[in-house]
């Protein structure tokens, strides 16, 4: 199959520099609530990449949890290979892409954990099954089996039939604190708007058109 049969034109809007929010971030929360007004499916799905620090990449899919003017916060085992990826290089890279409005989002900085009492209250606001799912998964681990998956959620559910479900040490938040955003609309003949913010130094963001 020829994947560029496949391809077709963009042209549902434009992206001005007149029309950007000086600050990228509520740049980016207005970009979203259009994307969630717009229905697109799992509008907060994003690709996250880190590194080793020898450079080795790595990327997957999650959710993003919170956006403000801190940064861009997500949640996770501690001991997963992202995380473990995080502590030893703590930068990366995120991507949103919403479809529908031909719209791409890509997200660069410094990360760190969150608070542990942040942690505390995403953590206790996620479905019961959640919370037990995250005491099951050795997440990132060599597993025999699926049945030990379920074995453990299944003692799990018993030990905390009727208890509280506490958050565990090894499970919290991380917070992308960006120095760069970029933000991309497609346009018809490839020629895509693709608007940058970079962070200056001590405070503001530089904003600049690149080519596409």
């Amino acid at each position: 199959m020829n994947i560029d049969e496949r391809r077709k034109e963009h042209s549902l809007f434009n992206l001005r520099e007149e029309d950007l929010d000086p600050d990228p971030i509520r740049q980016f929360q207005g970009w979203f609530a259009e994307a969630a007004l717009s229905e697109v499916a799992e509008v907060n799905a994003m690709a996250l990449a880190t590194a080793t620090p020898d450079g080795r990449p790595s990327v997957r899919m999650l959710l993003l949890r919170g956006v403000d003017e801190r940064g861009f916060t997500f949640f996770t085992n501690y001991d997963s290979r992202k995380a473990c990826e995080l502590d030893a290089n703590p930068y990366a890279a995120m991507v949103f892409f919403w479809h529908d409005l031909e719209r791409q989002v890509r997200v660069e900085g410094p990360v760190e954990r969150v608070a542990a009492e942040e942690s505390d209250r995403y953590f206790q606001s996620r479905p019961a099954g959640s919370r037990l799912g995250a005491w099951a998964s050795p997440q990132s681990a060599v597993i025999p089996n699926r049945e030990v998956l379920e074995t453990r959620f299944g003692d799990l559910e018993r030990r905390y039939a009727d208890n509280p479900i506490p958050r565990p040490e090894n499970w919290g938040g991380y917070r992308l604190v960006p120095d760069v955003i970029e933000f991309w609309q497609g346009r018809p003949n490839r020629l895509h708007d693709r608007l940058r913010y970079t962070r200056r130094d001590p405070g503001g963001w530089l904003i600049e058109r690149l080519a596409p």
